[in-house]
Order: structure tokens, then sequence, then C-alpha cells
């Protein structure tokens, strides 16, 4: 009986092209290193320190204990802090919508009437102001007595507006940061409807649907992807508003506590009373919270899924 043997497989040899992926391979963890060691170093290592000052009673100047979940049943009853978050929520829902809207009204407009570079980038020239800069001029035209919008509303007869009350500070931040991101934001929209296929607009004016409606069914749900991107970035963003507040209140979050954002509140608790271990607790609490915010928006818009596809 004859046994039949096994005929070895060829040896792959390493050609030519084997040796140029490798290197490209190389090449791209050396650009991507910098970005990896700054994620480590300057994220990942720092949360992960937050989180273990959070079960602790640190305050920088003594030894620090272990202390459990003090903290976090300190947190649940603390009306500071959700008095924080309160005032801190309301920002949000004076920001994004406004800003979401006005940006794709912009993109819309720039659409249809211009693709200029000159006028996209005079569009985003406010973003590229640093937050204290814009922040200043606009409190110099909030002034009650002496800024320009107020002296307007005084020659036409219309009462003057507090913007920097305890009533209207936060509608004033949020509007501070509204006119600064929403150029950002209207060329992320713009970029969003260069891919969208023209083709499908005239197939819908040929059906005859109106402007609304090719509006409403082609480009809203055509944007989608870039709508979860603006918002979400947006929402993590606002809720860790923070420069405005430090250059527009009291140091005491005034007038009146109206402008106690949560990140003044982690400030304040880390660098004013020192309770390092407790402004940990709240960081780790907004971390939980925002997390929670995005991956519902991003379970609700189905941001996984593509309307193109």
């Amino acid at each position: 009986m004859q046994v039949s043997q096994t005929t070895p497989l060829p040896r792959l040899r390493s050609g030519p092209r084997s040796r140029w992926l490798r290197t490209e391979t190389l090449v791209a963890w050396l650009f991507i290193l910098p970005s990896v060691i700054g994620l480590i170093v300057f994220v990942l290592i720092p949360s992960l320190r937050g989180l273990l000052l959070s079960f602790t009673n640190s305050d920088l100047l003594t030894r620090a204990d272990y202390i459990g979940t003090q903290n976090f049943q300190k947190l649940v009853k603390d009306p500071q802090f959700w008095n924080s978050m309160r005032i801190t929520i309301n920002y949000v829902l004076i920001n994004i919508p406004f800003q979401t809207v006005f940006a794709l009204l912009l993109a819309v407009l720039l659409t249809r009437l211009t693709k200029s570079n000159l006028v996209r980038g005079i569009i985003l020239l406010p973003y590229l102001l640093p937050m204290v800069m814009v922040t200043m001029v606009w409190l110099t035209l909030f002034d009650y007595d002496f800024g320009p919008i107020n002296g307007v509303l005084h020659l036409l007869g219309i009462q003057k507006i507090g913007f920097l009350n305890q009533t209207n500070i936060i509608p004033s931040l949020a509007w501070i940061n509204i006119w600064r991101h929403t150029g950002f934001v209207t060329l992320l929209f713009f970029a969003g409807l260069q891919a969208i296929p023209n083709e499908l607009y005239e197939a819908a004016k040929i059906d005859g649907a109106t402007e609304w409606n090719a509006f409403r069914h082609i480009t809203l749900p055509l944007l989608r992807p870039v709508t979860v991107f603006v918002l979400v970035t947006s929402v993590v963003g606002s809720f860790q508003v923070w420069d405005s507040v430090a250059v527009a209140a009291t140091p005491s979050g005034g007038p009146g506590g109206a402008s106690r954002v949560i990140f003044w509140y982690i400030t304040n608790l880390a660098f004013t009373q020192f309770n390092i271990g407790y402004a940990a607790t709240v960081a780790v609490a907004l971390f939980v919270i925002i997390l929670v915010i995005a991956l519902a928006q991003l379970w609700y818009f189905r941001a996984d899924k593509s309307d193109l596809g």
C-alpha cells in the first residue's frame, strides 16, 4: 500500500510590496505616536488619578486618607451640586438649539447663494478669536450704563436691559458662546451638504416637492451623521463651560450665584476650598452624566447608520 506524501506549501517570500506595507505601517505608527503619548499622559493617567482621588479626603496639603464612598454619599445630598447642574442645564438648553439652528440656516444659505472661500473665512473668524477676548468684547457691548446696545435702546425709547443681572447672565453667556461657535458649526454643516448628491434634489423637484419638503425629507435625514457629531460635541463642550463664566461673573459665582455652573463649582472646591477629593467626586459625576447623554444621543439618532447607504 502506497502512502501519499503531503506536498509542502511554498514559502511566502517577502517581496517589495510586503516590505513597503511594513514600512508604511511603521510610518503610520510614528505619526500617531505623539497623539497616543499625549492621550496617555494628559488624559488617561489624570482621569485615573482623579477617579482614585474621589475616594479620598485629599486637600493637596496633608496626607490623603481613603474614605470609601463618603464623597459620593455627600454628593447625592449636596444642594449646591444640584443647583450648579440646574444652571448648567439651562445654559445647555439655550446654547445648543439656537447654535444648531443658526448654523444650519447659514450653511443652507452658503450652499444656495455663494461658495466663496472669503465668505466662509469671515463666518469662521469669531471661532478663531480666544474665548476670553470674545467675552470681554461682549461685556463691553452688554454694559448697562455705557454699552452700545443699551445706548441704542435708550435712543429708541426702549427700556434698557440688564444683560448681566441675576436673571439674564446665563442667556447672555449662552449668546456669547453661540456667536463664537456658530461659524465653526456652519462649516461642518456646509461640508455635510456638499456630500448630498444633487440628483436627489432634481428628482424631488421633478416629483413636485416644495423647498420645505426637500429640506425635510432629503437634507435633514442625510445630514444626520453631521448633526449627531455637532450635537454630541456641542453638548459636551457646553457642560464644560467655564472660561466665559470666569471672565463675566464675580469670583463668588455672582450675581446672586446665578453663574455657578458645574465647572465653577469644581474649580471652587479644588482651588479655593482645597477640597480636592470632593472636587474629584463632582468631576466623576459630571463625566458619567455627559457620557450617558452622549450615548443617548448616539442611540436616538442612530449614529452608526447612514441614509446614503
